[in-house]
């Protein structure tokens, strides 16, 4: 999880400075709906990365208040950035959540043959022979269950990789050409 935010944290402060409370909030909207990210995760992380040289703190004047420590995105940050989005993690490619956080960021990575290399990697994944129940080697599939739930899970999962092969095969076809 930890490495997820990270991500997040540099692809946000990629995109914009901003005070630790309103990058709080962006990466709870972007990763809370797997658990919510709690200031004693963020606020270590936050100093851990500075104290690496990814990440600077600022005093600004604050809007109505007192004055706020804003975080800004280093060279460092920019290069560690592209780096992990030109050759991610394994996890990062087939873990859903992580690769949504991934697909978030993708853009600052300049390149568009590093950024199709990125999208193959994950259409390579979704089109290997996959179930999340086997019969031995066969993989079980929703026709072979009489579990309605079960059904609906399969059901549910091929639409969901059915239709994100559709789009990574567009988008890899735009960025070649």
């Amino acid at each position: 999880m930890v490495i997820m935010i990270e991500l997040a944290v540099l692809g946000f402060l990629r995109d914009a400075q901003l005070h630790g409370y309103d990058l709080r909030k962006r990466i709870a909207a972007l990763t809370g709906h797997v658990r919510p990210i709690a200031d004693g995760t963020l606020y270590p992380l936050l100093k851990k990365m500075e104290a690496a040289g990814l990440l600077s703190r600022s005093l600004q004047p604050g809007q109505v208040a007192a004055p706020r420590q804003m975080l800004s995105l280093t060279d460092s940050g920019r290069t560690e950035l592209e780096r992990q989005l030109r050759d991610p993690d394994e996890l990062f490619i087939t873990d859903e959540n992580r690769w949504f956080t991934l697909l978030a960021f993708l853009r600052h990575l300049d390149d568009p043959a590093a950024q199709a290399a990125v999208l193959l990697r994950r259409l390579e994944f979704l089109t290997q022979p996959a179930s999340f129940f086997w019969d031995g080697d066969r993989p079980l599939r929703a026709v072979d269950f009489d579990d309605p739930f079960r059904r609906g899970l399969f059901t549910i999962a091929t639409a969901t990789s059915r239709t994100e092969i559709k789009w990574l095969r567009s988008t890899l076809e735009q960025l070649e050409a």
